[in-house]
């Protein structure tokens, strides 16, 4: 059974587990659980990180943890019972390791790593503290390392900072909001210091009494490699400073044995010192640490000879350095301990053996040299830094290696009381002695000893370094012949204090002989006292002894014989009466030096501080005494503080009178000693001393006596060095008046009190004198008064202890008071002014309420005053901190409402003005110290303040200022981010003060300003502060993490949400005032309700009703709501701010609110038509701020911009759009859309002289200057866009308008620019734009997309793959789908994204100009493509049953026609689709235009080859002929003839009767064709190529023959065809049907949108084959059916070729045009009948193909047959490839055009230019020249055969109602041969290239001369007007052989897939000449491919694609070709 724990409450998971139990709980390692429950071994439970879901888990997972619980039951609470630390450290890192991972993602690398280490660290500091193994400094200093981390991490991942004290985190709720704001400061800079280790404490006001840290180094010595001295030596280790040239410290002693090791076989690993207190002035002293060798043992190191084996000696060795400079940065950065090593050198002369380190330091290398590379000390360093116990508890290690404690020479920089010390230090420095007789020099040896005033030598007195023991005796080292030795070592004497006076140096000369015996003989003595007579010890300086002979014989043991004798020259002077007679004579010719220094806590060499403490002695010394103590040094002074104090009050109650001044003086003097930094030590000392050992009873009555003397002498004083030193004195001096006091009253009972207390007052009567003096004219006085304020404060705890807190109050409030105001005082003083009052309050004395009452309202006023004055702000700021802080703490105690009280009527309105100024400077940190002064004011205000606050105003006005005054605050406040963003624990107490304060001000406000009374000022403060407030940044909790938000809300519930209400409860109270309010409150409630808090929004938006309501009840509409609102909505949603959910919430409340009223209809209209444009605004943010590409932003903004015209017509907003979207295609560089973008606003303009003002870019202007400017830059745009014919009517309307204004010299420069945009048509290559259609389904899409279908043009060379590619790369999340189908409702209403694209091709609106025939094609190219609103694309299908002998008895094609909303190219690359029309076309229909494309076709090539006026290469025809004649004989159209010419058909379909007669005579009408076309062919075939010709003649008659039973005419018709027939049956060949197999072969992805009306079909695949090829597979335009996959991948790879190529693979120079009007007439005048034959070849204009796939053909071994391969050598050139199978190049290359025999293409209207609601401009063409009459009224009934049958009339026949559409030519015929209209054919003239290949030959900039033109039909054929301009070039033939093999050379690729063997040309740099097909990869060709070669090498090659060709040539060559022409006709 489940029961509640008790004791078990929380806990971690100590293993993870997966809740695979009913109700289990998933847990992992790690995270905290709270229990519940327990049964039998489980427990039941939440986790922490997820508390709404519970569930069980075993209890053996869980560790548990002690915790507190409180509000026990189901809504209980658990906190670990852990230091808050562990649990922050815990929580901190559970927050990082998201962002932490976050961090590796965003590539922050660096951050990345650091974090990791923190991250480490903090685990293993918690791991410490939890260990509970620590000590309290350990834990602290962990807490310490712990919160450093913490606060680095918070702020490098932009966390909150925390603020801190004592490494706690505080609560906010316990301190003042003054003391928050400091500890954000000082947590920030703790964060920005975390480098450094060392915390400094100081007090807060007061000296800066910061401890300078001393600095030690440590010394181990690892080892001493050396293999040559064989003898114990002895290293002397010390710090020597080179500058100075002196040793600053001890010596360090390591003796060593022979072998290196230690002698004392326990200093093991133990040879380490510690020299201490370095200060950081000894740091920067260039230091060296010096090692002295010496060894023990011969005289000579490798002589035996010398001196005998037993006797060692001291002996100089050798001598190493180290610079501690060079050292000392590698050892602070590492903080542990460093090897180094020393090489020992020795020394070349050991007469300058006491230099020997200097010389290695500078360098000397003469004088010294290294006896070995092997020798070498090795130590190790490292340098600690802190006081002695900071050392000992830090590095406990160091110290148990037997540490030996090396001593600076003298005292260290602070000398602490308890540093007991008496060291002599004494240095043996040189000798001067003589030879004695001798020959050579003397080898000395110096004993020392320390002997007592009896004679007895003094014990363990002589130290020669730190490490070893003392010794009672000292033995120099020996300097080998040498009578002036120099030593210069030091040795230390520790005598005891008791032991130095009386004692004395005895100093014993031995000459150490090398002979045999080698003995020590005595030959004389120095000496020297330790002490002189008058008490002083030896003073620190070099001692010259006196040198007296002796011997061995001679006895020391009665001392008292030498201690006669002088023993130094000023000894001498002193004693001149020495008898001569005397055991001991001086040798008056030698001497010896020594220097002492003293280092000694206990004795003086100090004479006159001698003199002071025997003053008894010197009784009428005693005035010159205490005069000359100024002059005695401190460290004497601080040596023997008591006794001096002591002396000093015995003088004063020996002779008061007498005395009194000078030891006041004096004691002074003391105290402001122990305010220097070196001895403030010892104030405790002087601390000590008063409270135990001071006995002056009395002396407190001459201290204030002359205290009071010297205040009042101050005004009349000049020099007043003394006032102001004993004004420093105060604290001491008072410390010691009350002391005195007080044993005086102890001693007598409390006598003499009211003397005393009359004393004290008046002494703060003269005090205050002081302070009221005006002090501006004289300095001193202004010292003096600053000392005394200085010192002032800390005499209160001395006058508590004698007056009661009120007293004492009493005088520090009379002495403030006394102060003169800041008027009267210059700057200075103010300063010193305001710190005494700020040390006032942060005093004891200010701590207590009873003094608080009195003393505060004198610190209030000197605040008020500066405040007022603006002056000294940052102290006043603190004086203010300080009291908020003391109130908040006793804040439970009663009196502190009435110092609140007292602080609102004296700060309030001046805190408010003070922050005003200081926000409108920007003072950051000021403003910091004052807002939170502002906010502890506040916070600390309850009901009864506020009451009394508004109740003393006096009248309303004052009332509105004040409100005024703080709501302006609280808004600067908000705006100016006083805090930093990451102090959230402040913000957020801030924002609940605000709050808290607004519904207290709300009720004044309402009651004082809404009637009659109402102030439009006050209320709009009040909503602008609220509206402000809600959306703050730190209160939109959405944003932040759950466990900070749910803190939050515990804490201080969403302040939005109360505001809100409160800002409601407001407007409800405006009643009739609302009125003021609109519209000017919309935008910022707009703002309000924009918070993404549901409770916020449904507050808030009713007001929008409230709103509309007041406006309708005043003016009868909402006009200005509805217009603010809609601006305000724009830039709001832009800035990123609502969504969805705000959209419906918004519509839905507001409507239901809408409802009720009047005016329900323009209410309901305008809510919908604002939730819509938040659609759109909301589509257009998403789009903007997501890595949206540029169409959709586009597309985006094209909606939002016509939903602001058209729907709700702001004008202001379209024209800020217009401008977006035309930025937006300038960086995608649609320079043409940007063109018709700015054309919007241009529109909007008029030519007129109304002055515009400033708006986005523009400056203010006139109209009609903005509109000149705007039509330049349009202009310049559709120039960079390449549309010069949308310029040239600009161009026009500004040189009308410069005209008009005689602005010659503009209209010269537009009308140049105009003729250039003229050349620039006829001369620039231009490429055409696929065009696509897009249907965007399913509701993910966004609104503007959603279930529509667009149309797009595409970007230069982009087919539909790579379209299809890139809208899926758009649109990640779609899904394209596969078939053209319309989508079904299931497919609209999911929630996804479909995509269905296809290729559609435009049909052209300017159908005139396509059928001028004159009109050159790049003119034309233009309007095939440009101004196109409708679109069309086919689909085939099959009606009823499927016929599987012949399918084209049921094949219907679905022809589809879009009409866009505006035409292309327009403001977008794409617009919507606004109709569609569905046109089923019969399968007979289709039929009759398949046959009528190919006629055309043909007709257009051979009338082209038929004009030529030379021979050239006629391959293109022999392709085209081949291609029908043989798909004819090989099955063609037999198939066309079974399914339609049937009398089953006939019958059942009487009403196409028409129809099929129609088709007859299409076929009928393609023998006559046939029949010219091989006549011309014979005319220019090449010998080598006539077997071909003769097949093709065979083949013909074949054909005829077949077809002669169904139209028996026809074996009669062409001259050309006389040969012998062969018929072949009842085959008609023109066009190969569509089998099904071939219907497979289509590019499955893509609808295939198949010739109707307006398509070129396809020829019969089966016509490229040559006679070794039989039929091949081919796929008719006019069918279409699925591709397998098999089938697609050869198409994709094999370069065969397909019939359908033709349709799209021909360039637009290939083919000319016939006159449009010609082909509708349906007669022609007789003059013209001559012309009728060629007439009737000519071509039509037709469109371009639709189809988006054309498969290629497949051959049986995917390669091409042998002759197609030689022709598609030739003339395919480097075709691009075609990324999608289905579309073919020549969709690009042959721009589109209306056909001219459609009976309705005149009939459409052009619109008008400027057409305002399409925004595009629908360019004229260019006025064409005028033509003679009858030019265009040619017949073709010209085509009849003089032997008989007439054909029928073809125009008649061809009459369709839409327009036909152009078949170009295919990329294999060869480009020069034909001029660049358009073939009409459907039949392919090549049939050489598969449908993958392209004939897109690059652009050049300028098109080569055309020297093989063959459309030699100019104009003037048929023209009566002979002088006019041919439109084509006459023909040369100039390539020579050559050029043509060069033409091998392989071209760039793109990056597309290439079929087989077509190569791509680079697009950027084209060649002047056509590219050259790429030779090496085409299979070898056989003997007819050579002769193709050689006719191939005879021509040109031809143009680039879509480079028309200019009217090049000279009248006179083209009046000549006319001329022939004529007469070739005749």
């Amino acid at each position: 059974m489940w029961t509640p724990t008790e004791e078990e409450k929380y806990g971690v998971v100590i293993c993870s587990f997966r809740g695979s139990v009913p109700q289990g709980l998933v847990l992992e390692i790690g995270e905290t659980v709270q229990i519940l429950e327990k049964c039998e071994g489980w427990y039941r439970g939440v986790s922490t990180k997820k508390p709404s879901v519970k569930g069980i888990f075993p209890a053996n997972y869980i560790h548990l943890k002690k915790a507190i619980v409180s509000n026990r039951g189901q809504y209980e609470t658990v906190v670990p019972l852990e230091d808050s630390i562990v649990t922050e450290v815990t929580a901190t890192l559970q927050e990082w390791a998201s962002l932490w991972k976050q961090l590796y993602v965003k590539h922050k690398v660096d951050l990345f790593y650091k974090l990791r280490h923190v991250m480490n660290e903090l685990i293993d500091l918690r791991r410490q503290l939890l260990s509970g193994h620590l000590t309290q400094d350990q834990v602290r200093e962990v807490k310490r390392h712990i919160t450093v981390r913490l606060d680095w991490g918070n702020e490098h991942l932009g966390l909150d900072l925390v603020p801190r004290k004592d490494f706690e985190v505080v609560d906010s709720d316990q301190i003042s909001v003054s003391d928050l704001y400091k500890m954000h400061l000082s947590s920030r800079q703790s964060v920005q210091q975390s480098t450094s280790q060392v915390d400094t404490m100081r007090p807060r006001h007061g000296e800066a009494c910061r401890i300078p840290v001393p600095h030690h180094f440590f010394l181990s010595l690892k080892s001493f490699t050396y293999n040559t001295i064989g003898e114990d030596t002895d290293v002397f280790f010390s710090l020597y400073d080179m500058r100075e040239g002196k040793q600053i410290s001890e010596r360090f002693l390591v003796r060593l044995n022979k072998n290196g090791g230690p002698r004392n076989p326990e200093k093991i690993e133990r040879m380490c010192a510690l020299f201490t207190d370095l200060s950081s002035k000894d740091m920067k002293r260039d230091l060296y640490i010096v090692a002295h060798v010496i060894r023990i043992g011969r005289m000579l190191l490798n002589d035996s000879k010398k001196g005998p084996a037993h006797l060692h000696y001291r002996r100089p060795y050798g001598c190493a350095v180290l610079s501690v400079l060079d050292v000392l940065q590698s050892l602070t950065e590492l903080k542990e301990e460093k090897d180094f090593v020393l090489k020992v050198y020795t020394c070349n002369n050991e007469s300058e053996w006491s230099q020997i380190h200097e010389n290695i330091i500078r360098k000397s290398s003469a004088k010294y040299s290294a006896p070995s590379a092997s020798h070498g000390l090795i130590i190790s360093l490292q340098l600690l830094r802190g006081d002695m116990e900071h050392i000992r508890r830090e590095n406990p290690m160091i110290f148990s290696r037997g540490l030996a404690i090396t001593r600076k020479l003298g005292f260290p920089d602070v000398i602490m009381p308890g540093d007991i010390r008496n060291d002599l230090y004494l240095t043996l420095e040189k000798g001067d002695f003589e030879r004695g007789g001798k020959s050579v020099q003397k080898n000395i040896e110096v004993t020392m000893y320390v002997l007592y005033a009896d004679g007895e030598i003094l014990k363990d007195c002589i130290s020669l370094g730190s490490g070893e023991p003392n010794r009672s005796s000292y033995h120099s080292f020996v300097l080998y012949h040498s009578n002036s030795p120099r030593w210069g070592e030091i040795i230390k004497l520790p005598i005891p204090i008791d032991r130095f006076r009386g004692s004395h140096l005895r100093f014993e000369f031995r000459h150490c002989s090398t002979k045999d015996k080698g003995e020590k003989k005595l030959f004389g003595f120095a000496f020297s006292p330790l002490m002189r007579d008058d008490g002083t010890t030896l003073s620190d300086d070099i001692h010259e002894l006196y040198v007296y002979k002796c011997d061995e014989n001679s006895t020391f043991n009665n001392h008292a014989l030498y201690l006669g004798l002088p023993c130094c020259k000023e000894d001498y002077n002193g004693c001149p009466n020495i008898p001569s007679s005397l055991i001991f004579q001086r040798s008056t010719k030698e001497s010896f030096f020594i220097s002492t220094q003293l280092s000694s806590t206990k004795l003086t060499q100090n004479v006159d501080l001698l003199a002071l403490l025997k003053w008894k002695a010197f009784p009428d010394r005693i005035m010159d005494i205490l005069g000359r103590l100024r002059h005695v040094s401190g460290e004497e002074i601080v040596k023997f503080l008591q006794d001096i104090l002591d002396t000093l009050f015995v003088i004063l109650d020996d002779n008061t009178e007498k005395y009194g001044l000078l030891v006041f003086q004096s004691l002074v003097f003391i105290i402001n000693l122990l305010r220097d930094i070196k001895y403030f030590h010892f104030r405790p000392v002087m601390d000590t001393y008063i409270q135990k050992h001071f006995a002056g009873a009395l002396a407190y009555k001459e201290l204030i006596r002359c205290l009071k003397w010297y205040m009042d002498c101050s005004a009349e004083l000049i020099r007043q060095d003394h006032i102001q030193e004993a004004m420093r004195a105060l604290e001491y001096l008072f410390k010691f008046i009350v002391q005195s006091r007080i044993l005086y009253s102890r001693a007598t009972c409390g006598m003499e009190e009211e003397q005393f207390r009359s004393s004290i007052q008046e002494l703060f009567q003269s005090i205050r004198f002081v302070l009221s003096l005006d002090s501006r004219n004289s300095e001193t006085l202004l010292f003096t008064q600053a000392a005394l304020l200085n010192s002032f404060p800390t005499i209160f705890d001395e006058l508590l202890q004698m007056f009661t807190v009120q007293e004492v109050a009493e005088f520090v409030r009379g002495t403030l008071g006394s102060m003169p105001s800041t008027v009267h005082i210059g700057q200075s003083m103010d300063v010193v002014k305001l710190q005494s009052i700020a040390r006032t309050v942060d005093s004891r004395l200010f701590s207590f309420s009873e003094s608080r009452r009195i003393l505060l309202p004198v610190v209030l006023h000197h605040i008020h005053l500066h405040l007022r004055q603006q002056k000294e702000l940052l102290i006043c700021s603190g004086i203010l901190g300080s009291i908020f802080s003391i109130v908040k703490t006793s804040s439970l105690e009663a009196d502190v409402m009435e110092e609140v009280e007292m602080m609102v009527e004296s700060l309030l309105d001046v805190l408010l003005q003070t922050l005003l100024t200081i926000m409108s400077k920007s003072h950051a940190q000021e403003a910091g110290e004052y807002v939170s002064c502002l906010l502890s004011l506040l916070r600390q205000m309850c009901d009864t303040h506020y009451q009394h606050l508004l109740d003393n105003f006096q009248s309303k006005d004052e009332l509105k200022e004040f409100l005024l005054k703080i709501f302006c605050v609280f808004r600067n406040l908000m705006k100016m981010s006083v805090f930093p963003r990451d102090w959230m624990v402040m913000r957020l107490l801030t924002s609940n003060i605000i709050v808290t304060t607004v519904q207290y001000l709300s009720s004044a406000l309402h009651k004082n300003f809404t009637e009659t009374d109402f102030d439009f000022k006050v209320w709009n403060s009040y909503f602008s502060l609220a509206v402000l407030f809600i959306n703050q940044p730190s209160l939109q909790l959405e944003i932040i993490t759950s466990a900070k938000r749910k803190k939050i809300l515990d804490k201080y519930g969403d302040m939005r949400v109360m505001m809100a209400y409160e800002l409601f409860s407001m407007w409800q109270n405006l009643g009739e005032h609302k009125i003021h309010f609109i519209p000017g409150m919309i935008g910022p409630f707009l703002g309000v309700t924009l918070v993404p808090q549901p409770e916020v929004r449904n507050i808030m938006i009713p007001i929008f009703h409230d709103m509309m309501d007041w406006e309708q009840r005043k003016n009868g509409n909402f006009k200005q709501v509805e217009a603010e609102l809609i601006d305000k909505l724009d830039s709001m949603v832009s800035e990123g701010k609502g969504d969805e959910s705000y959209r419906e919430l918004f519509g839905l409340l507001l409507l239901e609110k809408v409802e009720q009223e009047t005016w329900r209809e323009t209410g309901i209209s305008f809510v919908t038509s604002v939730t819509r444009l938040m659609e759109r605004l909301l589509d257009y943010r998403d789009c903007m701020k997501g890595e949206e590409t540029e169409n959709k932003k586009i597309g985006c903004t094209v909606n939002l911009m016509n939903f602001y015209k058209s729907e709700i017509n702001k004008e202001e907003m379209y024209i800020r759009y217009i401008h977006k979207l035309c930025d937006m295609h300038l960086q995608a560089e649609n320079y043409t859309e940007a063109a018709f973008t700015l054309l919007l606003y241009c529109e909007l303009l008029q030519w007129e002289e109304r002055p515009l003002r400033e708006f986005l870019h523009y400056p203010s202007q006139t109209e009609w200057q903005r509109k000149e400017g705007l039509c330049r830059k349009i202009i310049h745009y559709f120039n960079k866009g390449k549309s010069w014919e949308f310029g040239i009517p600009l161009c026009r309307e500004l040189a009308c308008q410069y005209e008009s204004l005689y602005d010659y010299q503009s209209l010269s420069w537009i009308r140049k620019m105009e003729a250039s945009y003229y050349d620039n048509i006829m001369e620039q290559q231009r490429l055409e734009p696929e065009f696509f259609r897009v249907g965007f389904y399913g509701r993910k899409f966004p609104f503007f997309l959603r279930n529509k279908e667009y149309v797009c043009r595409g970007h230069d060379y982009e087919r539909l793959e790579a379209f299809q590619q890139r809208m899926l790369s758009e649109f990640p999340q779609a899904v394209a789908m596969q078939h053209p189908n319309h989508p079904d409702d299931a497919i609209l209403q999911c929630d996804a994204q479909y995509l269905q694209i296809y290729a559609v091709t435009p049909i052209p609106d300017y159908v005139d100009v396509l059928q001028m025939d004159r009109v050159p094609d790049r003119v034309k190219s233009f309007y095939r493509v440009n101004n196109v609103r409708k679109f069309r694309y086919d689909r085939p299908f099959h009606k009823g049953p499927k016929d599987k002998e012949n399918e084209f008895k049921s094949l219907w094609i679905e022809r589809t026609t879009l009409t866009l909303t505006h035409s292309l190219p327009g403001i977008s690359r794409w617009f919507e689709v606004e109709r569609r029309e569905l046109v089923e076309v019969s399968p007979l229909e289709n039929a009759i235009q398949v046959v009528e494309n190919k006629n055309q076709e043909l007709r257009a090539l051979i009338s082209q080859y038929q004009h030529k006026q030379v021979h050239g290469n006629i391959n293109l025809l022999s392709m085209c002929l081949n291609g029908v004649i043989d798909a004819a004989v090989n099955g063609g159209i037999a198939r066309y003839q079974e399914a339609f010419f049937d009398k089953d058909y006939i019958t059942k379909h009487p009403a196409d009767a028409e129809k099929i007669t129609q088709l007859k005579e299409l076929m009928q009408e393609q023998v006559h064709v046939l029949g010219v076309g091989l006549a011309v062919h014979e005319k220019f075939v090449h010998p080598e190529m006539r077997p071909l010709h003769k097949k093709l003649i065979d083949q013909f008659q074949m054909m005829r023959a077949s077809l002669y039973h169904e139209f028996p005419g026809l074996d009669k018709l062409s001259p050309a065809c006389s040969g012998t027939s062969t018929p072949r049956g009842n085959v008609l060949a023109s066009h190969s049907p569509m089998s099904p197999e071939n219907i497979k072969m289509t590019h499955r992805h893509s609808p295939m949108n198949l010739m109707g009306t307006g398509r070129h079909s396809s020829s019969s695949l089966s016509s490229h084959a040559s006679s070794e090829a039989g039929n091949v597979v081919m796929l008719g335009d006019s069918s279409m059916g699925e591709a397998t996959e098999d089938l697609y991948h050869h198409m994709q790879a094999s370069p065969s070729s397909s019939s359908l190529s033709s349709t799209h693979s021909a360039p637009s120079q290939m083919i000319t045009s016939a006159p449009s009007s010609a082909r509708g007439s349906p007669s022609l005048p007789d003059k013209y009948r001559h012309a009728r034959e060629m007439m009737l070849l000519l071509p039509t204009h037709r469109d371009r193909p639709s189809s988006a796939m054309y498969p290629a053909a497949i051959l049986e071994n995917g390669q091409l047959p042998n002759f197609q391969r030689a022709l598609f050598q030739q003339v395919v050139g480097a075709c691009k490839p075609c990324s999608d199978p289905n579309l073919s190049v020549a969709e690009k290359a042959v721009p589109a055009a209306p056909s001219s025999w459609s009976l309705d293409s005149g009939a459409r209207e052009a619109q008008p230019f400027l057409s305002a609601h399409t925004g595009c401009i629908m360019a004229p063409p260019v006025p064409p020249r005028s033509l003679l009459h009858g030019h265009y009224s040619l017949h073709f009934d010209a085509f009849h055969h003089p032997l008989g049958d007439t054909p029928p009339a073809l125009p008649a026949r061809t009459l369709r109602k839409s327009p036909l559409h152009p078949i170009p030519a295919s990329p294999t015929s060869p480009q020069s041969g034909l001029d660049g209209s358009n073939s009409t054919l459907s039949g392919s003239a090549s049939s050489g290239v598969s449908s993958l290949s392209e004939s897109n030959f690059g652009h050049s900039s300028e098109a080569p001369p055309r020297t093989d033109t063959m459309d030699s039909m100019p104009s003037q054929a048929w023209n009566a007007d002979e002088d006019l301009e041919p439109p084509y070039l006459p023909v040369h033939y100039s390539l020579s052989e050559s050029a043509v093999l060069d033409s091998v050379k392989a071209q760039p690729c793109r990056s597309h897939s290439a079929p087989g063997c077509v190569i791509p040309q680079d697009p950027m740099d084209p060649p002047a000449l056509p590219p050259k097909p790429y030779h090496p990869r085409l299979p070898a060709v056989e003997h007819d491919e050579g002769v193709l070669l050689r006719e191939e090498a005879e021509r040109p090659r031809g143009l680039h694609r879509k480079a028309s060709l200019p009217p090049g040539s000279t009248k006179e060559e083209q009046a000549r070709m006319a001329w022939e022409h004529g007469r070739g006709e005749q």
